[in-house]
């Protein structure tokens, strides 16, 4: 059995893997001529560790990335329970230790990837010669008391809900057909393109919903238009606002607040957070603030081994400034 097999079998097994980590996830996301596979660090026939990741190859050049639509990936430990800080240290050292070892018989030219938050040491990976760079994503760590959740949004986003209420309304069953070409066209109206075709979105979607971690949520009035919609994600402890879309004609009518809404009592009985994915972006950032998100710091760790690619972390970092 190979390492990714093993990989698959545990995450059909073992919920705790976060949805990003997911076997399932990293086959839908690494499409259209893309690899995945994984590093395991093993003990007495038990995996212990994981650290899936996407290659990406040019010319002969292997450059491990971030896949699509994939907030994080990095390392997932089976921490044994009642564990002392002591001994989650010195797990954590052991287990990087081996995982840098055989990530670096890869021959990578350029390595970058976003590690989940829970992630909070990542001092082996200095030591080897890694640099890290600070991102941050907000979260509403309990939605499952939503009236609470409601209680703590900023009073401007009360208002743009009741205001939304009046005239709209969320509709759950838009086709990911339908979504991807409202995606498209609220793109267009700011003269950008989509960066993942139609297929790749309906693949991903197909997947996600099949194993009932994925939904679509427009936001319409009574003629059934659409003025903003949503494709959330989501694993048993965090959702995920996964893309969106909204029609700049409509940008005042609440219908994004209203959105947001709808998707975290969608999901109160489905998981135990939300997580809004970023943004690094000022007014995005302030936004997410202002329907009780706390700000969660979580590591992108890189290196290069030639200067010239140096200038690609850059590029890769600005293209994911959202």
């Amino acid at each position: 059995m190979t390492d990714k097999e093993k990989y698959w079998q545990l995450c059909e097994q073992n919920a705790s893997i976060p949805l990003f980590l997911q076997a399932w996830w990293m086959d839908a996301v690494c499409t259209e001529g893309k690899q995945w596979d994984v590093l395991l660090y093993e003990s007495q026939g038990k995996i212990l560790a994981a650290m899936p990741y996407h290659l990406w190859k040019k010319y002969s050049l292997k450059i491990i990335l971030q896949p699509q639509l994939t907030q994080t990936n990095g390392i997932w430990i089976d921490y044994p329970e009642n564990q002392s800080e002591n001994e989650r240290l010195s797990l954590e050292s052991k287990v990087y230790e081996a995982l840098i070892k055989k990530l670096h018989k890869l021959k990578w030219i350029l390595y970058t990837q976003n590690f989940h938050f829970s992630c909070t040491n990542w001092l082996p990976f200095y030591w080897r010669g890694f640099s890290q760079t600070t991102r941050y994503t907000y979260r509403i760590a309990d939605i499952s008391d939503t009236a609470k959740v409601f209680s703590t949004f900023h009073e401007g986003k009360k208002r743009h809900i009741r205001k939304a209420q009046e005239s709209l309304h969320a509709d759950f069953d838009v086709s990911s057909k339908d979504f991807y070409s409202f995606l498209a066209h609220t793109l267009d109206e700011k003269n950008q393109k989509v960066f993942y075709s139609k297929i790749f979105f309906e693949n991903l979607h197909a997947i996600a919903t099949s194993r009932k971690q994925g939904q679509i949520i427009a936001i319409k009035d009574n003629a059934n238009t659409i003025f903003s919609a949503m494709f959330i994600v989501w694993d048993n402890k965090s959702g995920y606002y996964l893309i969106s879309a909204i029609d700049h004609d409509y940008k005042a009518s609440g219908a994004s607040t209203l959105m947001v809404w709808e998707a975290l009592q969608f999901l109160a009985d489905k998981t135990q957070s939300f997580d809004f994915e970023g943004s690094m972006i000022e007014g995005v950032a302030k936004s997410n603030q202002e329907f009780g998100a706390k700000q969660t710091p979580y590591f992108t760790i890189s290196k290069t081994r030639s200067p010239f690619f140096s200038s690609l972390i850059k590029l890769y970092q600005k293209i994911w400034k959202k």
